[in-house]
């Protein structure tokens, strides 16, 4: 069994020993003292303790990284991640506790403050300016400048050596940012925090819109940065990416610390364990029995599209949806997975082929038309396309419902309450009450509140554009039992996923997309390494 252990501090007195070793070659020495120094705390945070209204969302929390590592920081949604990053950058202040970087005690007000000691952050969602150009965007309030007048020449010559060390040396800089795809974006946003004087590297779910070549080109910057002593916090969902790229990992759970430990000594069976505080195997029984139940050969077909296209957004295909199965679409970022769902949704209008609903030849032209028809639709980017962070939970998961009975025929309050308090107790919504607004909830909890506003409505067909994206995995769980039991009530489920173990699990069949085109349908016995050979060669 793993140990988990308090982190310690390498002690200066060793240091010091190491550093006055009279080693007959000086060469050996000093690097024998420039290891120790590397592996020595960079960051040290004890007892950091940060609570707001009724919650405690960090309680006497340590946190150390070292010079030349990279750090992963493990947790559910609500475990405290994003508490301690915002506390560590100058966002909130702690109410407890102390933070150290280099041995210096730091307060940072705020994340300029902390961009000053030598903290530098790169969130999930991209935080840069779309109209302005990539160079702009590279030094926003630190252009080079010549008697007041900025220098473009020279701007634009340093943002390609920047992109360059980034391995995106062919992005045109003077293009607006917002002419890229998001995963471009994103790794602008990540050369940016780069060029400054940074000592700690704090990455909050970089990957999530990178594809496989650009999260391995990300990973190889990460390791030449450790190798040069940066010390680096990466925070994700992906397990994979933690065993690849991470020295060690500390787990936070309900605001409090669980432990740290070796990532090369840690099972990942037990870091499961320890971030969810229970065990998965509620998910693979319900997958399970999801596989062994007889499905009727003759299942209704509920929708059905023949030659549905849209050009320059997705080649025209077939698929029939049928009752109380999950179809799954596989397919790598920019595959037309995304594409597909808003045409069945009614989102874009399909320029070429038909659909019919019931076997009733139907035209889907707004997502007004497709909620009449008792669809829902869950969107890949939840901040932008499915909250409304303003409103509260309530309000939020009464839309789609008040949307089909009319505006005008509102919900009375004591009904609006009934509505989402079943839903919160339902899907185990972690907030303090109905009231509570969604965008103080953490990314999870937000994405069950989405899912909630549909079940609501009881749709006949839940199409979910990566609904486990950025949450934890006890929410993954969590959603892809609903999934599974959606299924096995009737309903049909689109199940859209980056994630082939899920698209595997929960699929009964599987829709593999390339290039923007339907390349294949797998059914029957599905496995990951049939869909990446699928999409590979083109075909089955």
């Amino acid at each position: 069994m793993t140990s988990f252990h308090s982190p310690n501090v390498m002690s200066k007195s060793l240091l010091d020993a190491i550093a006055g070793f009279k080693c007959p070659f000086d060469d050996q020495r000093r690097n024998l003292h420039n290891r120790a120094t590397r592996m020595a705390e960079l960051l040290e945070m004890r007892g950091v303790s940060k609570v707001f209204p009724g919650v405690r969302a960090l309680d006497g929390v340590d946190f150390t990284v070292r010079r030349g590592e990279i750090h992963a920081l493990m947790g559910e949604n609500g475990a405290g991640k994003s508490t301690l990053i915002k506390v560590l950058t100058g966002a909130e202040q702690r109410d407890g506790g102390e933070v150290r970087l280099d041995g210096q005690a730091i307060r940072p007000r705020s994340p300029k403050d902390a961009q000053r000691v030598g903290i530098s952050t790169v969130y999930q969602e991209v935080n840069l300016v779309p109209n302005l150009s990539v160079a702009e965007n590279l030094f926003l309030g630190r252009q080079p400048t010549w008697f007041g007048s900025i220098r473009w020449g020279r701007m634009n010559a340093l943002a390609r050596e920047a992109l360059g060390r980034m391995n995106l040396a062919d992005i045109d800089v003077t293009r607006d940012l917002g002419t890229y795809s998001i995963a471009i974006q994103q790794m602008v946003a990540i050369a940016r925090a780069l060029d400054v004087k940074v000592k700690l590297l704090i990455l909050d779910e970089p990957t999530s819109s990178l594809d496989a070549g650009e999260v391995r080109a990300l990973f190889d910057v990460m390791r030449r940065l450790r190798d040069q002593g940066l010390g680096i916090v990466f925070v994700t969902h992906f397990l994979d990416q933690v065993y690849e790229v991470t020295d060690r990992i500390t787990v936070l759970r309900n605001g409090k610390l669980v432990g740290e430990a070796e990532t090369k000594s840690l099972p990942r069976d037990r870091l499961v364990g320890m971030m969810m505080g229970r065990e998965l195997a509620s998910l693979e029984q319900a997958a399970q029995r999801h596989a062994e139940e007889a499905k009727p050969a003759d299942r209704k077909v509920l929708l059905s599209a023949r030659g549905l296209g849209r050009r320059g957004k997705i080649q025209p295909f077939d698929l029939d949806i049928a009752a109380g199965e999950v179809v799954g679409i596989a397919g790598l970022l920019g595959s037309g997975r995304t594409e597909m769902a808003r045409l069945l949704f009614g989102i874009d209008r399909a320029d070429s082929g038909e659909m019919s609903i019931d076997g009733k030849r139907t035209t889907l032209n707004s997502p007004r038309a497709a909620i009449a028809q008792h669809f829902g639709f869950l969107p890949e980017d939840r901040k932008t396309q499915g909250i409304i962070p303003d409103l509260t939970i309530r309000e939020n998961i009464i839309l789609a419902l008040q949307a089909s009975k009319g505006f005008f025929r509102a919900f009375s309050k004591r009904k609006q309450y009934d509505i989402a308090n079943h839903y919160m107790k339902a899907l185990s919504i972690a907030a303090r009450d109905a009231d509570q607004p969604i965008k103080n909830l953490s990314g999870g909890n937000q994405q069950k509140v989405i899912i909630a506003r549909w079940l609501a409505s009881n749709p006949r067909l839940l199409i979910l554009d990566e609904p486990t994206r950025g949450i934890d995995v006890g929410a993954k769980a969590d959603i892809q039992k609903l999934v599974l039991s959606l299924c096995d009530e009737g309903k049909a489920v689109v199940f859209i996923s980056s994630e082939l173990e899920e698209v595997v699990r929960c699929g009964d069949r599987v829709v593999v997309m390339r290039d923007r085109k339907k390349i294949d349908e797998l059914t029957g016995q599905i496995d990951e390494h049939q869909i990446l050979q699928t999409i590979a060669r083109g075909s089955a």
